[in-house]
């Protein structure tokens, strides 16, 4: 089997939250949804698991943070251009998301901009074209 990631977000709406991500291109898998949860795919090994709160907290005892007033973490998602960095922005921000929460990024060999979820996830989208990336691009 592949190496997979699923990354589980605490969402208050699931239906609203999963027009959202089918709005910027992940794909509903009905096999792991229910009315507490949906994995919504980005690729074969790129799962993101919306989990409605009271099933979250099935999982850990810690308080689910305001993703709105502070951040854990970054998601970010790789792009095969710079027009699809911008296409998913647009495409998230029609959905009813946030466009640009932190920085755009043009770094000439490197391009990204990023969108909030209705629930204030943040994801980075990146455009990186490798045969233009300095010998020491650095972190």
């Amino acid at each position: 089997m592949a190496k997979m990631i699923f990354v589980n977000l605490p969402v208050t709406d699931l239906p609203a939250s999963m027009r959202f991500y089918e709005a910027i291109g992940f794909t509903n898998n009905p096999q792991f949804t229910n009315d507490q949860a949906a994995a919504m795919m980005w690729s074969d090994t790129i799962v993101a698991m919306l989990l409605r709160h009271d099933f979250w907290k099935t999982f850990t005892s810690k308080q689910i943070p305001d993703a709105h007033q502070s951040a854990q973490v970054l998601l970010a998602l790789s792009q095969d251009s710079k027009e699809e960095v911008e296409a998913i922005v647009a495409k998230a921000v029609a959905a009813g998301g946030k466009a640009d929460p932190t920085p755009k990024q043009d770094m000439g060999f490197m391009y990204g901009r990023s969108f909030e979820d209705p629930d204030g996830h943040i994801w980075e989208n990146a455009y990186m074209n490798m045969a233009e990336v300095p010998e020491h691009a650095g972190a």
